[in-house]
């Protein structure tokens, strides 16, 4: 009994110090060799319980390890000492569009990581930023330039509509949602002239359609008519 209580709290304090030694990009971009060295770690600790804890005194492990995350996350949340501790704290990276090494060599963090997120968040230009900052999750937060921020309806003075909603199903996979249309109270025969006015003459022809909350309808059917359509792919035929 003292080993199933004993060997899985070793291998989880073991976990939560590997973990932070490895350090914040293990959670925040999961690479294939990052994937594989995690996934490593929690199978040698559990091969390590495992073999050393014998027959249903095993199943007592599995409660401990749960028992231990529990015991952990409200440790966390009454100490701020232990929650840096456990989880670390947020580290500036950048300040008025300028890199801050020595913050990203502690973290082990390098500039691939940083353009990698900072795309993530529509930023290409590293003049862009005054802060960027990665959290103890390994997410990268980021405070554009007042001159590079998006223009709000605020800025332009234009008062947005109290409750835009979301938009409804009218119709999925060639068939009328017949209670959606009900609850939004119209009728067949309005949907009908609607796509008419649209030059769909056919319900089963439609993929989805929608119907947004200023009642905008969006149709999108089963074979489209793209004149030029566009590729992302590598071209195969180049490919050799």
């Amino acid at each position: 009994m003292l080993q199933a209580t004993l060997y899985p709290t070793i291998v989880f304090i073991l976990l939560i110090i590997l973990s932070r030694l490895i350090g914040k990009k293990l959670l925040g971009q999961l690479t294939f060799f990052d994937f594989v060295t995690g996934i490593t770690l929690g199978t040698i600790g559990g091969a390590f319980v495992t073999s050393e804890v014998r027959g249903n005194y095993v199943l007592v492990s599995a409660a401990v390890l749960a028992m231990l995350v529990v015991v952990t996350g409200i440790i966390t949340l009454k100490s701020v000492t232990a929650r840096k501790l456990i989880e670390g704290e947020p580290v500036l990276l950048m300040q008025n569009g300028k890199i801050l090494e020595k913050n990203m060599v502690k973290i082990r963090y390098n500039q691939d990581d940083l353009m990698m997120q900072l795309r993530e968040k529509d930023i290409f230009n590293y003049n862009d930023v005054e802060y960027a900052i990665l959290e103890p999750h390994g997410k990268l937060s980021v405070l554009k330039k007042a001159d590079k921020r998006n223009v709000t309806l605020k800025d332009l003075n234009i008062t947005p509509p109290i409750n835009e909603g979301v938009s409804t199903e009218i119709i999925r996979d060639g068939r009328i949602q017949a209670q959606n249309l009900k609850e939004r109270g119209l009728s067949h025969e309005w949907l009908y002239n609607q796509l008419m006015t649209k030059g769909v003459y056919r319900v089963e022809e439609i993929f989805l359609a929608t119907l947004s909350a200023n009642q905008e309808l969006f149709i999108d059917k089963y074979k489209d008519d793209i004149a030029n359509p566009q590729r992302v792919e590598d071209d195969d035929s180049i490919i050799k």
